[in-house]
């Protein structure tokens, strides 16, 4: 042994078991079932609530205690940009004649010389 090395452990430490924890609590094991085949068993005391659903820890989606209804996956809407919400709002002609007036804005005000940010 080196001179430096440390025997044993701190005060209080010891070995954890069934005598000094006190007995488990019954446990019943309930099984989830996602859209992608994965299947997830966790244990719940007998006394709780068992969750109809729970999220898959592999990939998140919804999942449920039957295995042949299992929930969709939902639906994820894509990133919209601004122009197309612009496009939601607005038709092609209303957006033209925007346009057409904000050019028509600048270019009155190049004329005038007036400063442009």
């Amino acid at each position: 042994m080196s001179a430096g090395a440390i025997r044993g452990s701190r005060i209080g430490a010891g070995p954890m078991g069934e005598a000094e924890r006190g007995e488990a609590a019954p446990r019943q094991t309930v099984v989830y079932f996602c859209a992608k085949d994965h299947r997830t068993a966790l244990q719940f005391s007998i006394e709780a609530d068992v969750p109809e659903q729970w999220d898959c820890p592999r990939c998140g989606l919804p999942a449920s205690r039957d295995e042949q209804n299992r929930p969709e996956a939902p639906k994820i809407e894509p990133y919209k940009t601004h122009l197309a919400y612009v496009k939601e709002r607005r038709s092609e002609e209303e957006a033209s004649a925007i346009l057409a007036e904000a050019l028509e804005t600048l270019r009155t005000k190049r004329k005038t010389g007036e400063v442009i940010f």
